[in-house]
């Protein structure tokens, strides 16, 4: 049967002075940390069997493929969905003391973390992810593909790999970091996650 290999990739460091949640809103580019990070990155697929590349459309994103179509040769597909999943809550901050989220009028969008409420559903992004991992086999099928993407879709796909139930509450996928699967056929047979710009 067919061997192929899927790796994941999350976008690099955001400039993000303002702590906002980003989200899928247009303008935000990597910092010259995240820069860097993606050029590490990038050389982790040096010499690898690399036949396909796609991205999500966001600028981040985008952004965490360009070094890596230098390295591979491959040009970049950009993918629909691949992209953040939507949030109600895009463009505020939501972290910290000054989080706008303890304003009462936004409650109303947290009544289910388990779906989550103020999200797509986790199975919606699952899908859409899954998706685009299966395109992204096919067109490299007995070789490698990259897709570059962002935190909650990679773990909705990690998660589906290890078996686990999608409702999470820790997530293992840091900036620029690689998920990889390996498929036979068309089932995954090995699941790794590796961290190459852990020291930028």
């Amino acid at each position: 049967m067919t061997r192929s290999v899927v790796h994941l990739v999350r976008h690099g460091e955001v400039y993000n002075p303002m702590k906002l949640l980003y989200g899928r809103l247009p303008g935000f580019h990597l910092s010259a940390r995240g820069r860097s990070m993606a050029a590490v990155t990038a050389q982790y697929f040096a010499g690898r069997d690399v036949a396909y590349l796609a991205s999500s459309p966001l600028e981040r994103a985008q952004e965490t493929a360009a070094p890596i179509a230098e390295v591979t040769g491959c040009e970049v597909d950009t993918l629909g969905d691949l992209i953040e999943s939507a949030n109600v809550f895009e463009g505020l901050r939501t972290k910290g003391l000054r989080s706008q989220l303890w304003y009462p009028p936004r409650w109303r969008h947290m009544t289910n973390p388990l779906e989550p409420s103020w999200s797509e559903s986790y199975e919606e992004i699952f899908e859409r992810m899954w998706r685009a991992v299966g395109h992204a086999r096919t067109q490299a099928q007995g070789h490698e593909a990259v897709v570059v993407s962002h935190q909650l879709p990679i773990v909705m796909v990690q998660r589906h790999a290890q078996g686990k139930r999608m409702p999470h509450v820790r997530r293992k996928c840091d900036l620029a970091s690689v998920t990889s699967l390996v498929f036979e056929g068309p089932d995954v047979v090995d699941f790794s996650y590796r961290e190459p710009a852990k020291d930028v």
